[in-house]
């Protein structure tokens, strides 16, 4: 199990690093515009992106 978790974040780290790293410019103005946000906003992105992994890592572990 701790095997899978440590390959998830891994993952995550590289998913998370792709864009600083091939389009600067672009990851500078997106952080820019989520500070921007208000916190209702924040949330209700933070429990959809939850809600998307949930059902993606369901769907994934039935076939």
């Amino acid at each position: 199990m701790w095997q899978d978790f440590c390959a998830a974040m891994a993952l995550v780290l590289v998913i998370e690093g792709m864009l600083p790293f091939l389009k600067p410019e672009v990851w500078r103005r997106t952080i820019g515009r989520i500070a921007d946000q208000s916190n209702h906003a924040l949330r209700l992105i933070g429990l959809m992106s939850m809600l998307m992994g949930v059902v993606l890592l369901y769907v994934v572990r039935q076939y």
